[in-house]
């Protein structure tokens, strides 16, 4: 994918406010803090395309971003940080399972998982959303680089247990290397297509 231009297009809380749906969309999902931001900006090499903090929670709304024009990448609010007020966490997924059940131009979800921690209830309850509404997943495990080499299948082991997921569904990213980078794209890319088959399906089904 060779990005010529990535733009921030708007935010939006609920489906009347979201851009008109003329383009092919993919989003992010994942915990606070899981990386979301420093994946984005490094897939579309800016730096500070989307704002990181160090302050995990910060992202509460739906950020809309026009790539080269032609399709939308869609940051969703991250979750499961306990700072964050009661009050914005119940707001979470009514506006995900909102944006995820109606919105038809969703091409597939990047669903971001930590190496370093267990999936926990938010991140299967929104797996098991993906699979209700058939959004094609598309998961990655983040921040491969805080762990030596000879650590990374023990430290997924508990990844795949949780969730359920094959270990060659997922791609290993590092936003410090740039390692899975490529991948990713291809992944998308491969979303984007109308002729290509599921990103991820569950054969179990």
């Amino acid at each position: 994918m060779i990005i010529k231009s990535a733009d921030f297009v708007k935010s939006a809380t609920r489906p009347a406010n979201y851009p008109p749906g003329d383009f092919k969309e993919v989003a992010f999902a994942g915990r606070s803090n899981v990386g979301k931001s420093s994946l984005i900006n490094v897939l579309v090499n800016r730096r500070g395309l989307v704002r990181t903090s160090s302050t995990p929670g910060r992202t509460q709304l739906l950020n809309f971003f026009d790539i080269n024009g032609e399709f939308y990448l869609v940051d969703l609010p991250g979750y499961g940080f306990a700072k964050v007020p009661l009050a914005v966490k119940k707001q979470w997924g009514p506006m995900v399972r909102t944006y995820l059940e109606g919105r038809e131009n969703l091409r597939a979800l990047l669903l971001l998982f930590d190496i370093r921690r267990v999936p926990q209830q938010e991140e299967i309850q929104l797996l098991d959303w993906l699979e209700e509404l058939q959004v094609p997943t598309i998961p990655i495990i983040t921040k491969v680089d805080k762990i030596t080499r000879s650590r990374r299948e023990r430290q997924i082991l508990p990844i795949l247990e949780a969730t359920g997921l094959p270990r060659d569904a997922f791609t290993l990213f590092s936003a410090l290397t740039r390692e899975g980078r490529d991948e990713i794209w291809e992944r998308i890319d491969a979303a984007l297509d109308d002729d290509a088959q599921p990103v991820f399906v569950d054969e179990d089904d």
